[in-house]
């Protein structure tokens, strides 16, 4: 398997296939509208619309495991997103990043690039960093804010 075999839904239903991305440095987080680590939302915009012209994307998917922290529907997650940090860059469809049912985007990617917890994504805001060719590269911690992935997106752009 490989990342661009994958698709998710968008917080409009849309589906999208993860070839979508090919040739593109690709940023996938897990996120929640009620966590401490929210405001990454900020730093993640930014990051993406300083480097969105040179070919990177971030990749919002919602959480609702770590202590219930994004409880709302996808109406609410969109409006919270865009009224709160600006967000522009695609947001997908609530899912679970750990367990049985966790989506096979994140089964694959905690397969390819383990963190302190091994294969378990620990809380909200874990990032993970894919190459143009569909190669994950890097993971980022939970509490590591977006502007520490700079100079990494930087040399893969």
């Amino acid at each position: 398997m490989e990342f661009y075999n994958f698709e998710a839904e968008q917080l409009n239903g849309k589906k999208v296939k993860m070839e979508e991305y090919k040739g593109k440095t690709v940023v996938v987080v897990n996120t929640a509208s009620k966590c401490g680590l929210t405001p990454q939302y900020e730093g993640l915009e930014k990051l993406y619309q300083k480097y969105r012209d040179e070919g990177l994307v971030v990749l919002g998917f919602p959480c609702n495991q770590f202590a219930n922290q994004e409880p709302g529907n996808a109406d609410a997650i969109q409006e919270f997103c865009e009224i709160n940090f600006g967000v522009s860059f695609p947001m997908f469809a609530k899912i679970e990043v750990n367990g049985e049912g966790a989506h096979p985007i994140f089964k694959y990617l905690k397969d390819e690039l383990k963190g302190l917890f091994g294969k378990k994504i620990k809380w909200n805001f874990t990032k993970f960093v894919i190459d143009k060719n569909g190669k994950p590269v890097k993971r980022f911690a939970p509490v590591t804010k977006p502007e520490k992935m700079e100079s990494t997106i930087k040399k893969l752009l």
